[in-house]
Parts: C-alpha cells; sequence; structure tokens
C-alpha cells in the first residue's frame, strides 16, 4: 500500500501534501487501533445484512410474503371465495338458455303439429277432387253416350221396322248389322223388350192393354218399339201391348 502511494504521489500529488496525508492516515489507526479500510468494508457489509434482513419481513408483517404478492396460508380460500359469485351468474344464464331452448322445442313442435294437419287436410281435398273429378269424367261419358244413342234411336226404329217387313235386305242389311254391332260393342248398348216378359213397369210402356186366358200374370203381348239402355240406366223404354189374365 506504501509502494502505490508512493507511486501515486509521485505521479499526481504534491510531495509536502503526500507526507501530509500518509501521517494522518497513521495517527488515525494509531488511535483506533486497526485499519480503517478495514473499518470501511466492515461496515459496506454491515449495511449490506441489514439491507437483506429488512427485505426478509414476518410473514404476519405487512411486507411479508403476502405483500409482495406470494399467496399466504389463507390465499386460496380467498381465490375460491373470490370465484363463486362469478359462477352465479353463469348458473342462472344456463337455465335461462335451457328455458329458451325448451320454449322453442316447444313452439317448433306446435307448428310442425299444425303442418301435418295442414298437409293432411289438402291431402284429403286433393283425394276428394280427384274422386269427383273421376266422376265427373265418367258421367260426362255417360251422357255424351246416352246423347248419342238417343239421337240413333229413330233410325234404330226404322231398321226394325224393315226387318219386320222383310225389307232389310242388301246392302242396307249389311250397313244396319254393322251399325247395330257398333252401338253394342263400343257403347254397351242392349235391346229389349220381347213378346212373352213379365209386364215391368220400371222397363216397359204399355200402350195399349187386352185380356188373355193364355196368361197367369201381367205379359207382353205385343213389342211397338223396342227398348235400350246402356248399363243400368234405361234409355227409352219399351213400348209395348200388355196382356193381362181374363
Amino acid at each position: 500500500m506504501t509502494g502505490q502511494s508512493d507511486s501515486g504521489r509521485d505521479q499526481s500529488l504534491d510531495p509536502a501534501l503526500a507526507d501530509e496525508v500518509e501521517s494522518a492516515f497513521e495517527e488515525v489507526r494509531d488511535e483506533l487501533g486497526q485499519d480503517p479500510q478495514a473499518d470501511l468494508d466492515t461496515g459496506a457489509a454491515g449495511s449490506d445484512g441489514t439491507a437483506a434482513s429488512d427485505g426478509a419481513a414476518a410473514p404476519g408483517e405487512p411486507g411479508g410474503l403476502a405483500a409482495s404478492g406470494a399467496p399466504g396460508p389463507d390465499g386460496p380460500a380467498r381465490a375460491e371465495g373470490a370465484r363463486e359469485p362469478a359462477q352465479e351468474p353463469a348458473e342462472d344464464g344456463s337455465a335461462s338458455e335451457l328455458e329458451q331452448a325448451r320454449a322453442e322445442a316447444a313452439r317448433l313442435t306446435d307448428e310442425l303439429a299444425r303442418a301435418r294437419a295442414d298437409q293432411y287436410n289438402l291431402q284429403q281435398e286433393y283425394q276428394g277432387f280427384v274422386r269427383r273429378s273421376r266422376e265427373g269424367a265418367a258421367g260426362h261419358r255417360e251422357a255424351g253416350r246416352a246423347a248419342v244413342v238417343e239421337a240413333l234411336i229413330p233410325v234404330l226404329d226404322e231398321i226394325e221396322l224393315a226387318r219386320q217387313h222383310g225389307d232389310l235386305t242388301g246392302t242396307f242389311a249389311t250397313t244396319a248389322g254393322k251399325l247395330e254391332t257398333i252401338l253394342a260393342d263400343k257403347f254397351s248398348l242392349v235391346r229389349f223388350g220381347e213378346v212373352g216378359e213379365p209386364f215391368d213397369p220400371t222397363l216397359h210402356e204399355a200402350l195399349m192393354a187386352t185380356e188373355s186366358d193364355e196368361v197367369d200374370e201381367p205379359s207382353i203381348a205385343l213389342v211397338l218399339q223396342p227398348g235400350y239402355r246402356l248399363g243400368e240406366k234405361v234409355v227409352r223404354a219399351a213400348r209395348v201391348q200388355v196382356a193381362n189374365p181374363a
């Protein structure tokens, strides 16, 4: 140390001033009985230890671990207590959403039931419309066929009259036969009314009446004009003479 002081004194200090400083250090060392530099080092170490001990406060004091942000003994309990109130709104919100979902499901179920009922009613109306349309079409066909037959009945009467008088011959007989065949096959036209049949007021129209010992019930004695029917529909009743029992 003396060497360093001497070199420093030689380089930057006045020799006289350096001697005075050196003598002052020696006097202080003699009075204290130790090296002043060691005291300075000891004081620095003591201040560092005090700072460290001051930083480690008791656990119960405000400056302890709890104050520094580390969880204390009651830290987790307080954290759970702080979370519990936050869970209640979530549960209330879930219950509200569940009720809304149930209400929406009930509404959709009701709408589905109404839609199915409307569909069923629509199907019934459509089936009824189809049935009525078919029945109407069939009725129109029957009416058309009946109109055609009624228009041809006078012609058929002339053909039958010519047949009875023996005038139905040649090409006229061929044409008349074809007409009667077409009406029977295509229009299902049936001619009825024969001599000897029982009299039926729903099928026969009595133009004349006589008494006879040969019959036990009213019967047809003479056919003036044959009757015609299409299926069960009578187009024209047979015009006849009736023989009643005597």
